[in-house]
Formats: C-alpha cells, sequence, structure tokens
C-alpha cells in the first residue's frame, strides 16, 4: 500500500506572506485578509480538498535589516501588514468540521501561562483540531517591540523555548486529572478539588505556580509542530516536535535533515514514526502544460526583487545592499535564522558570488521545492519527493489567492486520490489522530510532554 501524502496549506494572516509582489496580479484576493468570509470560504476550500490543515505563519517584527530600513518591507507588503493568526481561527472552525489549524507562537517575548490557557481554548473550540507552530522569533525589530535593547541569541532562545514546554507541559498535562470535571449538582461540586493541582514551576526564565484556568480540552496538549532546521533547530524538533516544517529545496538536503531529525528523535528515546515531516511546496498547476507556463510567465513578471530581499535579509540577518556583488558570499554567524544564512554558503555546494545569490533570489521557484505543470507531472514530482527523501508531506504556499489552491485542490488532488496516495474521505476526530491515526487524541508515551501527566488521585 502507497504511503499517504500528508498536505498542509501555508498562510499568513496578511498581505504578503512569501511570494512578495503577487499581491499586484489582479486575481489575487490577499486584500481581503481582514474579512472574516476570507478566511472561512478558504477553510472550506481546504475542507474540500481533504487538507490536514492550514498552517498560519506570523511575525511579531518588521524587515528592516536590507538597507537597515523598514521602508522596502513596508512598501512591498513584506509580511506587513499583518495580523494575530490565533483569532481567525473560530471562524474557521465554525465552517467546517474536520480542517485542522496550526498556528504560531513565539516562545521568546510573552509568557507560557497566558499562552497556555489561548491554546486550550481554541483546542475546546475546535473540538480538537489544534496545533502550536513553536518558533523562537529572529527578528531584532521583534526584541526591541517587546522592551529589549538587543535580540536574544540564538542558541539561548532555544533555552528558553525548552523552559516555555516543560511549563506547558506542566499545565496541559499535570494540572488537571482525567475525571476532575465532575458537574455535580446534588453536591454543589462542579469541579474536584483534589483533582486540581498547582504545578509549582521556578525555573531560569519563568515561575507559574499554577493551576491552569481551563480544564483538559480533547488533545489536552495541542499538536506541536515546529520549524526550523538549523543544528539546534532539528535537536529541538527532535525532542518536541510531531509535525516539522523541513527548509532546504533539494532532495539531497531533505533527506539529510529528515535522517538527522528520526536518529535525534530514537536517541531520545522516542519512536521516529512519532514525527511527520513536511517541506515546503509550491505547485502552478493547469490543465495543459501551456496553460501553466502561461501562469508561471504572468507570476514571473509581477515577483519582486526589492521584496524578497527585505525577507531574506530579516531571515538571513545579511544586507545584501551593503555587498559588493562581485564579492564571494562567504558564511557568518548571526542570531537570525541561520537555515537561510547557511542556504548560499556553508550548504551551497561550490563558493557563490554576492551577484549569483541575488539572481537566485529573484528567481521565482529557485529556493524551494517547485513544481510546474498538469496534475499527472506535479503528482509525479510528489510522489518521486516523497519517496527519494523519506518525508511525510507538504506545506503547500500560496501564489495567488485562492487560485493556487483552488487549482490544486480541484486538479492536483482527484489525480493524487486516484494513485491512492491521498485520503479519500476524513475518517478521524482530531488533528493527531489524523496524523497518527484513530485513537490518537493524546501525548504518545514517549514523548517529553507525556512525563508530566498525573496518576489519578484514588477517592
Amino acid at each position: 500500500m502507497p504511503k499517504k501524502i500528508h498536505l498542509n496549506a501555508f498562510e499568513m494572516n496578511g498581505v504578503g506572506h512569501i511570494a512578495h509582489g503577487l499581491w499586484r496580479h489582479p486575481g489575487n484576493q490577499r486584500h481581503r485578509y481582514t474579512d472574516i468570509r476570507y478566511w472561512t470560504e478558504l477553510a472550506q476550500l481546504l475542507e474540500a480538498g481533504k487538507f490536514d490543515a492550514l498552517f498560519l505563519a506570523d511575525v511579531v517584527g518588521v524587515y528592516d535589516v536590507y538597507k537597515q530600513s523598514e521602508e522596502t518591507a513596508v512598501r512591498e507588503a513584506v509580511q506587513i501588514p499583518c495580523n494575530d493568526p490565533l483569532l481567525v481561527v473560530p471562524p474557521m472552525a465554525q465552517a467546517t468540521r474536520h480542517l485542522g489549524f496550526a498556528v504560531t507562537f513565539s516562545t521568546t517575548y510573552e509568557k507560557p501561562f497566558a499562552h497556555a490557557r489561548r491554546m486550550s481554548t481554541l483546542d475546546h473550540l475546535t473540538k480538537g483540531r489544534i496545533a502550536w507552530n513553536v518558533v523562537t522569533s529572529y527578528l531584532p525589530s521583534a526584541a526591541r517591540n517587546f522592551g529589549l535593547d538587543r535580540m536574544i541569541r540564538h542558541d539561548e532562545r532555544y533555552e528558553i523555548a525548552q523552559e516555555y514546554l516543560d511549563v506547558s507541559y506542566k499545565l496541559w498535562e499535570g494540572s488537571w486529572e482525567d475525571g476532575a470535571v465532575v458537574r455535580d449538582a446534588a453536591r454543589g461540586v462542579y469541579v474536584d478539588p483534589d483533582k486540581v493541582h498547582l504545578i509549582r514551576h521556578e525555573g531560569r526564565y519563568f515561575k507559574v505556580p499554577g493551576p491552569h484556568l481551563s480544564e483538559p480540552s480533547a488533545q489536552r496538549t495541542p499538536v506541536i509542530y515546529q520549524a526550523g532546521t538549523s543544528e539546534r533547530g532539528r535537536a529541538f524538533a527532535a525532542k518536541h516536535a510531531e509535525a516539522v516544517f523541513l527548509g532546504g529545496g533539494t532532495v539531497e538536503s531533505l533527506r539529510q535533515y529528515a535522517r538527522d531529525i528520526r536518529r535525534q528523535a530514537a536517541a531520545y528515546g522516542r519512536d521516529p514514526n512519532h514525527l511527520k515531516l513536511m517541506a515546503g511546496l509550491t505547485a502552478i498547476v493547469g490543465r495543459t502544460r501551456e496553460e501553466a507556463e502561461r501562469k508561471l510567465d504572468r507570476y514571473r513578471q509581477l515577483y519582486s526583487l526589492e521584496g524578497v530581499l527585505a525577507h531574506y535579509g530579516g531571515s538571513s540577518g545579511y544586507d545584501l545592499s551593503a555587498y559588493d556583488p562581485e564579492e564571494v558570499f562567504a558564511y557568518r554567524q548571526t542570531d537570525h535564522g541561520q537555515t537561510a544564512a547557511a542556504q548560499f554558503t556553508k550548504q551551497s555546494p561550490a563558493p557563490k558570488k554576492v551577484r549569483e545569490v541575488v539572481e537566485t533570489l529573484g528567481t521565482l521557484g529557485a529556493r524551494g521545492l517547485f513544481a510546474v505543470g498538469t496534475p499527472e507531472e506535479v503528482a509525479d514530482k510528489l510522489q518521486y519527493w516523497i519517496e527519494e527523501t523519506g518525508i511525510d508531506g507538504f506545506n503547500v504556499t500560496q501564489l495567488v489567492s485562492p487560485d493556487t489552491l483552488r487549482d490544486f485542490v480541484e486538479l492536483v488532488v482527484p489525480e493524487l486520490q486516484r494513485r491512492g496516495l491521498f485520503r479519500e474521505a476524513y475518517e478521524e476526530d482530531t488533528l493527531r489522530e489524523r496524523l497518527f491515526g484513530r485513537g490518537v487524541r493524546r501525548l504518545p508515551s514517549d514523548h517529553p510532554g507525556a512525563a508530566y501527566r498525573r496518576q489519578p488521585t484514588l477517592t
């Protein structure tokens, strides 16, 4: 039996996500991101396509490394304007029955106690369809927005994230026992106080006595997503993540990351099969090859090099406007996203000049998995990438909204289903069950969060 592919749509609550400049396309409806109907329509489209989840990215700062100014990012709508990803989930959940929602939230600047309650609330409202994409934030402007003089160092951000998750697991898994809510009207007892516990956490970064304010939700702990393929990011994913968004746009790099994360997960005592690995995918689909090529040509005309350079500056820490174009692009340690910093340096098979890096950045589809063609041609590529890399699925990005995803749902999904590579119907209730099988609503026993589960109090 062929391996079933997992599919997320990769989006952002804003005008410009990744395809910079394409907001100018006359068919693009991204300007409707402030309209609740935009999100409910998108969610219903994805549910019609039997997608696992809508994965919402987020930032808490502006991209101001390029040219040492935020001007380019603001002018080009490079992830600004951008609204909160959590608040669009409830209306989408009401408009659907099965689609999951993975929301990005940073562990670096806000406290875990309030965030744990937000996630429990969303898991309740969605009936167990919520995931948390754990990030540590890489923009210096984000640090300043939260009152810091400088950005916290890359590795220390992961130390904070580790303790942040420990606190969260204690709240979700260890504070309320199963059966704590009794709703006994005769005795006047809504919750058995003997089954609700303080967590009494005192650590380096956080002091949280508890208890958790929310009663247990369908999944208790949301599905843990993680996006980051630096050395420290892979180790963090191997310990905590249930779904990992892998960077890297080649078969070789994806295969290497997949093997390394699964190896490290096993070293932590986890079953490597308890992680689903996803790669970013851009797909341009037409009913004929010629139709797909025409779309690609139009998209290329609108693609903004300046927008891409602003995005790359913030994600890598490299301001390419300050380099000589003929200079060899060399790796320099930064506290930004280390995957982006290494892509054209340490991970490049040969040294590149800055001019070559800029040319690559300015080419639509040059940095990740990119497929253009008929449904059969796109499905061929997806099947090849799954078989050759060991990954489990894809985060499908939009170029023009909602046409990119509508094309994928109407043209590619039926072809994947015909090959037995994708579900024809939803069969599970919660997002974790969809990833790992019916009945798997809670963290598996080999996950570090499961260690905080409290044994039932005998009465």
